[in-house]
């Protein structure tokens, strides 16, 4: 059974920083791809980074390329999302993603977090 808990969301200025962190509980999760994703008010729920389960390459939306960065620490089964150069328009609710296929980069995004929340004052 995966469980995804996501911490670390707040306000903030726009052009500071924040880090999230997404806990997943499991054996899976240093076999599985990892992703965040982001729902702002009245908009859809849209993808932002996603990491590969062997952590060596990552994937951005082009609205947060160059701006976000997401790793992983297989050790503390966590998965981080660096946040710098906020704009208001990275208010949303985070979301942390798990991959249902072990050893691969292909398959559905099977398990979700709770969301946490992340708003940039102008």
């Amino acid at each position: 059974q995966v469980q995804l808990v996501e911490s670390g969301g707040g306000l903030v200025q726009a052009g500071g920083s924040l880090r999230l962190s997404c806990a997943a509980s499991g054996r899976t999760f240093s076999i599985s791809k990892m992703g965040w994703f982001r729902q702002a008010p009245g908009k859809e729920r849209e993808f932002a980074a996603a990491i590969s389960w062997s952590g060596d390459s990552t994937t951005y939306a082009d609205s947060v390329k160059g701006r976000f960065t997401i790793s992983r620490d297989n050790a503390k089964n966590t998965v981080y999302l660096q946040m710098n150069s906020l704009e208001p328009e990275d208010t949303a609710v985070y979301y942390c993603a798990q991959n249902g296929a072990s050893f691969s980069d292909h398959g559905p995004w099977s398990y979700w977090g709770q969301g946490t929340q992340v708003t940039v004052s102008s």
